[in-house]
């Protein structure tokens, strides 16, 4: 994690690049983990049905009570 937030030192960061360069099964696991937020945003986008949020609307406003 702290290599992708960029805030290794220059020295681990280069060897950490070279490493991952070099290594298939790590670089598919870094393009893997920076694709990851993209597809559960995408995964999670869900339309509620008109009829689902009026029921739920009427059930808040009922708790409120």
């Amino acid at each position: 994690m702290e290599y992708l937030e960029g805030v290794l030192t220059p020295e681990v960061n280069a060897a950490l690049e070279a490493h991952v360069a070099a290594c298939e099964r790590c670089s598919a696991f870094i393009a893997s983990y920076r694709e990851t937020p993209r597809i559960l945003r995408t995964a999670t986008v869900v339309e509620l049905p008109a009829a689902i949020q009026q029921s739920l609307r009427a059930f808040l406003r009922r708790l409120q009570r």
